[in-house]
């Protein structure tokens, strides 16, 4: 049932989401409501009431999720409202479909089923039937704001390159941006490593759901709408200067960087 009402009220956001970016003209508004829509409907499933589960780590496992939506939501949302310009990545999605139109909407109900089952993940790891917290639901709440702290650290870093008029046509190449290309995305992908950290456990079946958080988000960030995506954008507007950079420094995993 909680999985139905999940799917119902991740259609009803997206399809928001569709309304909002045909009036406001700019796509990244639909990475705002996705990551809320995250954040809500996975909190929802985790509070959701479950035989055998324990409030406590129901309470934990939404408080988390609740905590990485609001971390992220609110930056984009920020960066969506300061932009002069369209997100770029939406704009050539538009040029594709032809506009806001009906197939855009059909991008956007895609999007609405990965909310589903990110939401899965999260109700897997928050209703495992063990009475008292122990270290796997430590771990997974370290995991979580250690990987917030990443990203939050990465963008700050970004933003803090761009505002620098010196650094214009530059790639950034300092901080967490010279140990890997995608630092925000790999942390990004590291926060739902903490769901099957939570529920994986002897004779758990359903505890196996969680890792569909984890495969689900590698898929999307590294071959989808992510790095290959931001990558070709890049390669586009300073090829030498981003060839240079993909010479030195970890795609996605921190590593490292080459010698200049």
């Amino acid at each position: 049932m909680v999985l139905i009402v999940c799917a119902i009220l991740a259609a009803v956001a997206l399809t928001l989401a569709w309304l909002i970016v045909r009036l406001a003209g700019d796509g990244g508004w639909t990475d705002v409501v996705w990551t809320l829509s995250v954040g809500a409907i996975g909190a929802l499933a985790a509070l959701w009431p479950a035989p055998e589960a324990v409030w406590t780590r129901q309470g934990l496992a939404a408080l988390l999720i609740g905590l990485w939506a609001l971390r992220l939501g609110g930056y984009i949302a920020l960066r969506t409202a300061r932009s002069n310009t369209p997100d770029p990545r939406y704009e050539d999605f538009k040029k594709e479909w032809g506009g806001w139109e009906l197939k855009a909407w059909g991008f956007l109900m895609i999007q609405a089923a990965t909310v589903v089952v990110l939401a899965t993940s999260v109700r897997a790891a928050a209703v495992r039937p063990e009475a008292v917290l122990g270290w796997r639901d430590a771990l997974a709440a370290i995991i979580v704001l250690v990987a917030v702290g990443g990203e939050a650290l990465a963008d700050r870093q970004m933003a803090a390159f761009r505002r620098n008029p010196s650094n214009k046509g530059k790639v950034a190449d300092t901080g967490l941006w010279a140990w890997s290309r995608h630092p925000n995305y790999f942390f990004e992908w590291t926060v739902w490593l903490a769901w099957p950290i939570m529920a994986l456990a002897d004779g758990y079946v359903f505890g196996w759901l969680s890792l569909l958080a984890p495969i689900l988000m590698w898929w999307l960030l590294n071959h989808v709408s992510g790095v290959p995506m931001l990558e070709a954008q890049m390669l586009k507007s300073r090829p030498q200067a981003y060839r240079a950079y993909q010479a030195r420094v970890s795609r996605f995993l921190p590593w490292p960087p080459k010698a200049r």
